[in-house]
């Protein structure tokens, strides 16, 4: 799950560097720099999605398919789908003390 959350970052910082690039100066030595690492990030998200038991059946695989925010999508859905899952322990009101 770590590594997904590492990935689907980078991922997603790199994206938004390539359009920051691509809209400004629009430097081909950033372009060169930060294009692989955001098509290894890419691959590393789909990659741990795929591999996180927690993402199983909830659909978290599919959405880490998808170019940029994917990442961040699948770690959304699986941090849903882990707290509807978890019991919360609630505490009685006014609790005894004996």
């Amino acid at each position: 799950m770590r590594t997904l959350r590492i990935a689907a970052g980078v991922e997603a910082a790199s994206l938004a560097l390539l359009f920051l690039n691509l809209f400004t100066v629009h430097l081909q030595v950033i372009t060169s720099l930060v294009g692989p690492v955001h098509g290894s990030a890419y691959l590393v998200t789909i990659g741990a999605a795929c591999m996180a038991p927690a993402a199983a059946g909830s659909g978290a695989r599919w959405r880490a398919a998808i170019p940029g925010v994917g990442g961040l999508l699948a770690l959304a859905r699986i941090r849903s789908r882990t707290a509807q899952a978890s019991p919360t322990a609630q505490a009685a009101p006014g609790g005894s003390h004996g």
